[in-house]
């Protein structure tokens, strides 16, 4: 048992400096999502391989994305919440 268990708060991960937070918009098969990203903006994901079939990703979902340098219309996907964890971050005002 950790200590932290009465307060229910986790350490979450957070989004590195060329990262954000990101939600689910639109499924688009491929390994693409539509993402509605933390700076107001609209992209492109692209879940990778090491994510494909070991994280199922969904409608909703709080993701961290991370915008390509050259197309800032698209992103990889880094990490996806569970559901307690992105109300956590909910809750907390990390997320809309």
């Amino acid at each position: 048992m950790s200590s932290d268990s009465g307060s229910g708060r986790r350490n979450l991960r957070m989004p590195n400096d060329d990262q954000m937070f990101a939600v689910v918009t639109d499924m688009l098969g491929g390994g693409r999502v539509n993402l509605r990203c933390a700076d107001g903006k609209e992209r492109m994901g692209r879940i990778p391989g090491r994510m494909r079939y070991r994280t199922w990703i969904r409608e909703g979902d709080v993701v961290i994305v991370e915008p390509w340098e050259w197309e800032d219309g698209k992103g990889d996907i880094e990490w996806r919440y569970e559901s307690d964890a992105a109300e956590q971050l909910r809750a907390e005002g990390h997320i809309d």
